[in-house]
């Protein structure tokens, strides 16, 4: 059976079983026994159901561990995140139907238990700039008790209007990758687009990872931001091999490009009701994979931000990646 057509089965069935209406022991039941064998786990960052994990951290724990997924990947801010960072997200949550924020009023030790109960593991966190300049200590030692691998500074919030402005950043992404490594933790950057802007003949993004040291910093690909950047994620996956360990998965309804440098959260915004699940859009989800699989990264997220129906995206995104690769 072809990989679509197997997909296709899959969402029937479960469409017999009374779908997304289940409860939520059902769905890897179903995917059992319609025979879809991954090799491949797949995780959920948070950002696409951050008000399921507001409301209920443990039960969204569980849901996404009986469908099958094996990893998390948590968003902050944290409660050892800088003052400003803090204060910066206050003015973000009611955009976002937050009123919490991680770990949702658990404690890091909690929080591990209960992955542990899940069965899932949480190698990666999103962080910021700030906190990484002035709280690092204290972030590594709290998110070790979680077995945090990584480290993802998701977007740099302040001057990056030159290269020069690149090659410091570079220069201190290396500074901190020394710090976290005596946690035995690396620094990870993850694209947003902006990167793609041309300066001084280069591309930023290019001089991040020619400048970095990969013992200590390494990156995280967003399919679908590098596309809006109107870069070909296949490419860079190829051509740096070994320097991305994880990528986020998201698919769009039709091509998505942004309207200017990609450098402002205006235009992300406006990619949010582009998106579609991965496998069920216009981008070959199944190409980025296996470029991801053969160039080394080792998990794979699901990142529809701000999923619209939250329990829809996590069952049917798991079943057209687990049909995939």
């Amino acid at each position: 059976m072809s990989t679509i057509k197997r997909r296709k089965a899959v969402k029937k069935l479960m469409n017999l079983f009374g779908g997304m209406s289940l409860p939520f022991t059902s769905p890897s039941s179903v995917l059992k026994s319609t025979m879809i064998n991954s090799p491949t786990t797949f995780g959920v960052q948070l950002f696409t159901i951050p008000s399921m994990v507001d409301r209920d951290l443990e039960g969204t724990l569980k849901i996404i561990a009986e469908i099958g997924y094996r990893q998390v990947e948590f968003f902050g801010p944290y409660p050892f995140s800088d003052p400003t960072t803090i204060a910066r997200w206050e003015g973000l949550k009611s955009q976002l139907g937050l009123n919490n924020n991680a770990f949702y009023g658990y404690t890091p030790d909690e929080v591990a238990s209960m992955l542990d109960n899940y069965g899932l593991q949480a190698p990666s966190f999103h962080v910021d700039l700030p906190t990484l300049r002035n709280h690092l200590d204290r972030m590594a030692k709290e998110l070790a008790k979680l077995k945090a691998r990584y480290l993802v500074l998701p977007a740099v919030m302040e001057s990056r209007e030159s290269l020069s402005d690149y090659q410091k950043l570079a220069s201190e992404f290396n500074e901190i990758g020394k710090k976290l490594a005596a946690f035995g933790m690396k620094l990870v950057y993850h694209n947003h687009g902006y990167e793609h802007s041309i300066k001084s003949g280069k591309v930023p993004f290019e001089v991040l990872l020619a400048e970095t040291d990969p013992a200590f910093v390494q990156f995280e690909l967003d399919v679908f931001w590098m596309k809006a950047a109107r870069a070909e994620p296949v490419e860079y996956l190829q051509k740096y091999t070994g320097r991305f360990v994880m990528m986020h998965l998201k698919d769009a309804e039709d091509p998505f490009v942004f309207s200017g440098d990609g450098g402002t959260p205006d235009q992300w915004m406006a990619g949010f009701p582009k998106m579609a699940d991965p496998g069920d859009g216009v981008y070959d989800i199944e190409g980025m994979l296996r470029a991801g699989k053969a160039s080394g990264v080792q998990y794979f997220f699901l990142e529809r931000d701000l999923a619209p129906s939250p329990m829809d995206t996590l069952s049917n995104s798991f079943i057209n990646l687990s049909s995939m690769i």
